[in-house]
């Protein structure tokens, strides 16, 4: 007797098929918003369209306005309205909580990875530590911007924390935009490199050099957006 094929089956299969594609496509357009808001690609100020997104992107609009939603519960922006949203602005007292919990969370991630880093990541953070040097040297902001991220969590993902380091992507995921315009505006060479510190506690296995070289690079980064977003206020 020929095998008789179940067509409900075969429907639930093709439903399920598509379900995780659109899933799947959501999540990357998320994704990809919230790394242009961390490395600063997203600046405050403009107002961001869906349509404009999706068209850039090359997809619907639908995934579009699942990650803004999603990136306005996180804090990140704020939808004004269909056609009006924006990255949410800054307070002083905002900024002073991004800052104090980055120097909460960040310097421990960092020595939770110190017994995970081989010389595999060690090779790896040398060179991301070389090419952040060229685009301070270029001047160009949005490399420094990616780099800077890269090396930073190159070693936060060694700890293998992963809820750790997404709450320290949420802190970053707010100051992003922000830190994008003021280092704009001074220019890379007027920056502040705290990574060869870090690098050599790194190699000398010196936790507690390296949570202070994490603390020291996150003072020098957010106290030049303080100072230059608040001090006329």
């Amino acid at each position: 007797m020929d095998a008789v094929t179940n067509p409900l089956k075969s429907h639930d299969t093709k439903a399920e098929s598509e379900t995780a594609t659109d899933s799947l496509l959501r999540s990357s357009v998320y994704e990809e918003l919230r790394s242009r808001m961390i490395t600063g690609k997203i600046v405050p100020g403009v107002s961001l369209s869906t349509r404009s997104l999706a068209l850039e992107m090359g997809v619907s609009q639908m995934p579009v306005r699942d990650a803004l939603s999603r990136l306005a519960a996180e804090g990140a922006v704020q939808i004004r309205s269909k056609r009006r949203i924006e990255v949410s602005p800054m307070t002083s007292e905002r900024l002073d909580d991004i800052l104090d919990s980055r120097l909460l969370l960040e310097p421990e991630a960092a020595v939770y990875a110190l017994p995970n880093i081989t010389p595999a990541i060690f090779k790896t953070l040398k060179e991301i530590d070389a090419s952040l040097d060229q685009a301070m040297e270029d001047g160009d902001v949005v490399r420094y911007m990616e780099y800077n991220f890269r090396f930073h969590f190159t070693i936060y993902r060694a700890n293998n924390r992963p809820v750790l380091n997404r709450l320290i992507e949420s802190l970053w995921l707010q100051f992003g935009p922000f830190m994008r315009v003021v280092n704009g505006r001074y220019g890379t060479a007027n920056l502040v490199d705290q990574h060869r510190m870090a690098m050599d506690a790194i190699q000398s296995a010196d936790a507690d050099a390296l949570r202070d070289a994490i603390a020291a690079d996150l003072r020098d980064g957010m106290g030049l957006l303080i100072r230059d977003t608040f001090s006329k206020a």
